[in-house]
């Protein structure tokens, strides 16, 4: 089979992307499995990633229309464009970001063209997929990346500093949401030497976040818990009401709050008011990991940094592109041991099982349909 790697930045809705669906290492791993690897020029550019070094590695580089036409699988970092779709084989395999819930209309057109199209939103997040789990080894960058962004805003520093002239008391950082970009958020604030506190609806995430150094804001809910995919729960509105409440003080005296509260195929919660952030200090900073989607921070904007009532509120996103080589070493591993796990290596076809839980869940478009039953119901309005 031929494989095909996308220049994602060539394509005008993600014109500032940098990472790329493979680096040298893994297009050697996709050669010996017996794969045809073609790369579009310029495709890791980004990354800091030379042609040369993809031909180096076994691939030839070609034109992005020639490639996609000739692809049996088509390696996205995000989605295919419109321009794409005309050149897509039938049968062909699509990988990448599809923002299934959000982009119907394209979901909708590679369904009739017969194009197989595999989500990597939509793996779960179970022991045997962790390693194709890009949601999260994107996740983990973003973390430490939202930190730095708010300790190079803050017109203090992280850690507790003792000298002759005074001493300096610790940054107190509070994160909200304690998933995998959380989690790396506590720890690299940690590491810098704030103190740090935590909330997540999920009381279960209390032990990870004091194993941390954390220390874990308890605010009684009642019932909330999480999916199985370990995603938290909708709140009812009672709920979300008693959170934004009990977290005021908690955000009133911080010097960096961090939300990433995220429902998977949902519009984010807004977790902040313009209420809350005016009883914040001048000066103090507030990351929106959620902005691009609709924000937990009412008053953000996506892609930009804005002053609320001189509160820095940062809302940037595409948090893993800040450190792109890495983020492109991490998507590319993913996709890598995505493929490794589904081509049959005596005949280096990629098998579609849908008897497989991965690939049952993941591939959201094949012979036509669109085979994910969450995804139908949720176009349905069910």
């Amino acid at each position: 089979m031929k494989v095909f790697i996308v220049n994602d930045a060539k394509n005008t809705d993600f014109a500032t992307e940098k990472r790329c669906a493979a680096t040298p290492i893994t297009v050697k791993k996709l050669i010996r499995l017996g794969l045809e690897v073609t790369v579009e020029s310029n495709a890791g550019a980004g990354s800091s990633i030379t042609d040369d070094e993809f031909k180096e590695a076994g691939a030839s580089v070609t034109t992005r229309a020639k490639g996609i036409k000739e692809a049996d699988i088509v390696l996205y970092v995000n989605r295919p464009s419109d321009a794409d779709l005309k050149n897509l084989k039938e049968k062909a395999i699509v990988i990448g970001h599809c923002d299934p819930f959000f982009a119907q209309p394209l979901i909708e057109k590679l369904s009739e063209q017969k194009v197989t199209t595999l989500s990597i939103e939509m793996i779960p997040r179970s022991t045997r997929a962790q390693k194709m789990d890009a949601l999260s080894s994107q996740a983990n960058l973003a973390g430490y990346v939202m930190v730095m962004q708010a300790a190079n805003s803050l017109p203090n520093i992280l850690p507790m500093m003792m000298t002759p002239s005074g001493t300096i008391k610790p940054a107190k950082v509070f994160v909200i949401g304690a998933g995998v970009a959380g989690l790396q958020a506590i720890a690299t604030a940690k590491r810098l030497g704030a103190s740090v506190l935590a909330y997540d609806t999920r009381a279960v995430v209390a032990e990870q976040v004091e194993s941390l150094g954390g220390k874990f804001l308890k605010i009684d809910l009642g019932e909330t818990g999480q999916t199985k995919d370990g995603y938290a729960k909708e709140l009812t509105d009672e709920q979300k009401q008693k959170q934004l409440d009990a977290q005021k003080s908690a955000i009133a005296d911080s010097d960096i709050v961090i939300t990433t509260a995220q429902l998977f195929g949902r519009k984010p919660p807004q977790l902040i008011n313009k209420e809350t952030l005016a009883m914040m200090k001048p000066g103090t900073v507030v990351v929106d990991m959620a902005a691009q989607s609709g924000g937990n921070v009412e008053g953000s904007v996506a892609g930009e940094t804005v002053t609320v009532d001189g509160v820095k509120v940062i809302g940037l996103g595409n948090w893993s592109q800040y450190v792109a080589k890495n983020a492109t070493e991490m998507y590319a591993n993913n996709i890598c041991n995505l493929l490794e796990e589904f081509v049959n290596k005596e005949t280096g076809d990629f098998e579609v099982d849908f008897d497989d839980e991965i690939l049952a869940q993941s591939i959201i478009t094949h012979g036509g349909d669109i085979c994910n039953q969450m995804l139908r119901n949720h176009y349905k309005g069910d």
